[in-house]
């Protein structure tokens, strides 16, 4: 749709369809084990630009070329305001749309992700970041050729996130994401694309005031444990800090998932999905405490 391609899940006649978009080095089918516990929506979960099968578009990427990206998509399937999903640095994308096109989006459903992560010790700005370093094995993978499908699955099967949680729908994913001929396949993503996107999420001063102007209910659920199933992106109560810059926003704790099974498991799935359908708390005001 519109030069991205775009997996779609659900009715086809079910109204207006939820959008979801992936991580930093994912594509849509990240999103099957959501979409599978709402069976009565419709749900479109694009490829961004860089990543699966549209790694063919060009650059310049970054969070608010994305938006202009999914807003055609959007725009494509009829306008209107629609439930947005997004994780990990979709959930950035997901702010940077809702910014850009109020008028598509009614609600914002961030899932281990959206506000900005604090710098590394030593760091003192994006600039000092290695981005590939602090993604771990999701961005090493980007340098390797694998001889076949099969040698890409084990490579998944090992990762600390999913070794516990080995699932159809992670090996659908895994397929879904390589490129090229055996033996030389590869990850499909743009190991530029990682980098540029990966620098924005550290709160440029854009994206601060971004957060700022949102006036649509805002969802934020967070994962426990991180990238490597360890230490979380969000520590505890980290997320709570961000309420001065959003107070309509509601905070949900998720437990025994990570940055990954957050989505892919179906314990974390099943919450993401809930917190997609169920109405946004209402935000005490001054007024009503």
């Amino acid at each position: 749709m519109n030069g991205l391609a775009v997996s779609a899940f659900g009715l086809a006649d079910a109204g207006p369809a939820l959008l979801a978009i992936h991580g930093i080095t994912a594509n849509g089918l990240s999103w099957q084990r959501v979409a599978a516990h709402l069976p009565q929506r419709r749900l479109l979960a694009p490829d961004l630009r860089g990543r699966g099968r549209s790694n063919g578009l060009p650059g310049p990427y970054g969070l608010r070329r994305h938006a202009l990206d999914l807003a055609a998509v959007l725009d494509a399937d009829g306008g209107g305001a629609r439930i947005v999903l997004g994780h990990s640095m979709g959930a950035f994308v997901a702010v940077a749309l809702a910014v850009a096109r109020p008028d598509l989006v009614a609600r914002l459903v961030l899932v281990d992700g959206g506000f900005p992560l604090a710098l590394p010790a030593g760091a003192t700005s994006a600039e000092d970041l290695d981005v590939a370093a602090l993604l771990g094995p999701a961005a090493q993978r980007l340098s390797m050729e694998f001889a076949d499908d099969e040698a890409y699955l084990d490579f998944w099967r090992q990762h600390p996130a999913f070794v516990r949680d080995w699932s159809p729908a992670v090996e659908a994913y895994a397929r879904y994401d390589l490129d090229g001929e055996a033996p030389h396949r590869r990850p499909s993503t743009v190991a530029s694309a990682m980098l540029q996107d990966g620098a924005e999420l550290y709160g440029p001063g854009w994206y601060l005031d971004a957060l700022g102007s949102l006036r649509m209910p805002v969802t934020v659920l967070r994962a426990p444990r991180g990238l490597i199933d360890a230490e979380p992106l969000y520590p505890v109560g980290a997320l709570e800090t961000f309420r001065a810059l959003v107070p309509q926003l509601a905070i949900v704790e998720v437990d025994d998932v990570n940055h990954y099974t957050i989505l892919f498991a179906d314990r974390g799935a099943s919450r993401v999905a809930a917190a997609a359908i169920t109405s946004a708390p209402e935000i005490p005001t001054k007024e009503s405490t």
